[in-house]
C-alpha cells in the first residue's frame, strides 16, 4: 500500500527530509536541540513498520521542526542552501505534507495494530487475526472520509489488502478461527450466517477429522449447533461476559465451557491455540546472520545450531520480561538502526532488497554457504585465510571546524518504550488533499 502514488509520494518526501537532516551533523545536532534530544527516525521490525513509526515520530514533533527550519540557526548551516536544503525546508513549512502524513498515519493505522497484535508474544494470534483485518478494513473506510476521491481511494487499497488476503490469510483455517472465536461470533450472529465464513469451517472440519465421518457427523449435526445456539454452559452469563473482552484468551475460554461437545472443543483449543506470524523464524535468521560471519565460518553446523538456540533464546527471554514489566514496549519496534537504514541514508534500502528474498525474507546465500552438503560435519578454513591481506592506509583529511558540537554520550535518545501514539491525526483538516 506504501507503493500507491498518494502516500508514496509522501513518504519519499519524508525520507528526503531526514536523510539530509541525518546526513550533516550540523543539521543533526541542531534537530536534537528542538526535539529535547529525541530521534526523528524510529526502526521498526520491517519496512512497513518502519515506514509508520517514523512517519509517526515526525507528525509528533512537528512543531519543533517546524521552528527549527525558520530558526536563524538553521538558516546559518551552509547545507541549508543547496538544492536538497531547500527541498527539506520547504517540505518542513508545506502544510500540504503534513496533511498527507495525517492521512497516511490514519489509513495505516488499523494495519498496524492487526502487525502489533500478530507480532507480539501475549497471546496465539491466529483467533483474532481475520477478524481483526475486516475490522482494519472498516476503520480505513472511516479513517479516508469525505476527502477528494475517496471511494476511488478506498476501493484501490481493498483491492491490495484483498490481493495480499488471498490464498494466506483468507484460509479455512483462519475462518473457522473466526467462526470459532466467541469474542466474534457471539457478539456479532451473522457470522454463523456466513457463507464464505461457513465453508472455510466446514473445509478445516473435514481437515482436521480426515477421514473420520463418525467424528465429523457428530460435530457438525449435534454439537456445533449447541455452541451456536449456546445451550450448556455456553449459556450461562459467565460465559457471555469472559469474551467480551479483546484481551480473553479464546482457547482457554473453550477449555472451560466447551466440555460438553469434546469432539469440537479438541478441535476449537487446537485451532485457537495457534500463532499467524513466521516473524519468530525470520529473527532467528537475522540471528543466524549475525554469528556466522565470513570470519567465523569455521563453525560447524552443529555448533553454529548450538550458538544461535542459546543466543536467540535468550534474547527472546529477556524481550519477553520486558514486555512483561512494561506493558507499553512496542513488538513493531527494533532496536537497531538498520532497520530503517532507508530513513538515514540514501539508497539505504537498495542493499537490502539485493541480500533478502523478496517472498521469504531469508539471505538465501548465507544458508547455502553455512549448510552447504560437504560442511555438516568437517570443519571449514576460513577463506580470508586463504587469500594474502591487502592493508590500505586509511586516508584522513581534516574536518572543518563546527560551531555546534555536541558530545554523543549526553544524547538521551528516544525510549522504544515511550507511548506510542495511536490516534489524534483527526485534527489536521483537508488531509490528503494535495499529493504535492
Amino acid at each position: 500500500m506504501g507503493m500507491m502514488k498518494k502516500f508514496k509520494t509522501t513518504i519519499e518526501q519524508a525520507k528526503a527530509l531526514t536523510i539530509f537532516i541525518y546526513a550533516h551533523h550540523r543539521t543533526l545536532a541542531l534537530m536534537r536541540k528542538f526535539t529535547k534530544k529525541r530521534e526523528i527516525v524510529r526502526p521498526g521490525v520491517t519496512r512497513f513498520a518502519s515506514n509508520f513509526l517514523t512517519l509517526q515520530s515526525l507528525f509528533e514533533k512537528k512543531e519543533q521542526l517546524r521552528k527549527m527550519s525558520q530558526s536563524e540557526e538553521w538558516e546559518k548551516i551552509s547545507h541549508v542552501k543547496s538544492a536538497k536544503g531547500v527541498q527539506a525546508t520547504a517540505t518542513l513549512v508545506r502544510p500540504n505534507f503534513w496533511s498527507s502524513v495525517a492521512l497516511c498515519l490514519r489509513v495505516f493505522e488499523p494495519l498496524v495494530k492487526v502487525l502489533r497484535m500478530v507480532d507480539g508474544d501475549v497471546k496465539p494470534s491466529m483467533a483474532f487475526l481475520y477478524g481483526e483485518i475486516l475490522k482494519a478494513k472498516g476503520d480505513i473506510k472511516v479513517a479516508i472520509g469525505n476527502i477528494p476521491g475517496a471511494a476511488g481511494l478506498y476501493s484501490s487499497i481493498m483491492q491490495i489488502i484483498d490481493v495480499k488476503m488471498k490464498n494466506r490469510l483468507d484460509s479455512p483455517l483462519h475462518k473457522a478461527a473466526y467462526f470459532l472465536n466467541p469474542y466474534y461470533s457471539y457478539n456479532d450472529d451473522s457470522i454463523f450466517q456466513s457463507e464464505e465464513v461457513m465453508d472455510g469451517f466446514l473445509t478445516a472440519v473435514e481437515t482436521f477429522y480426515h477421514g473420520d465421518y463418525d467424528k465429523q457427523a457428530q460435530l457438525l449435526n449435534e454439537e456445533v449447533h449447541r455452541f451456536k445456539d449456546r445451550v450448556g454452559h455456553f449459556g450461562k452469563q459467565v460465559a457471555a461476559a469472559g469474551c467480551k473482552d479483546f484481551d480473553m484468551n479464546p482457547a482457554k475460554w473453550w477449555g472451560n465451557y466447551g466440555t460438553q461437545v469434546p469432539v469440537l472443543q479438541k478441535m476449537a483449543i487446537r485451532i485457537l491455540s495457534l500463532t499467524s506470524s513466521a516473524s519468530g523464524c525470520e529473527r532467528n535468521w537475522s540471528c543466524h546472520e549475525g554469528i556466522h560471519t565470513k570470519r567465523r565460518n569455521r563453525l560447524t553446523c552443529e555448533r553454529l545450531e548450538q550458538l544461535v538456540f542459546v543466543q536467540f533464546n535468550a534474547l527472546h527471554a529477556q524481550k519477553k520480561d520486558k514486555a512483561k514489566k512494561n506493558q507499553k514496549v512496542d513488538p513493531l519496534l527494533a532496536t537497531e538502526a538498520t532497520y530503517a537504514q532507508g530513513w538515514i541514508v540514501e539508497g539505504g534500502e537498495e542493499d537490502e532488497i539485493n541480500d533478502v528474498d523478496p517472498v521469504t525474507g531469508l539471505t538465501w546465500q548465507l544458508i547455502v554457504e553455512t549448510c552447504g552438503a560437504e560442511e555438516v560435519t568437517l570443519l571449514r578454513r576460513s577463506a580470508r585465510l586463504n587469500q594474502p591481506r591487502e592493508i590500505e592506509e586509511d586516508i584522513y583529511s581534516e574536518p572543518e571546524p563546527e560551531d555546534d558540537h555536541i558530545d554523543e554520550e549526553e544524547i538521551e535518545f528516544e525510549s522504544d518504550q515511550e507511548d506510542v501514539v495511536t490516534a489524534g491525526y483527526e485534527a489536521e483538516e483537508g488531509a490528503g488533499t494535495s499529493d504535492d
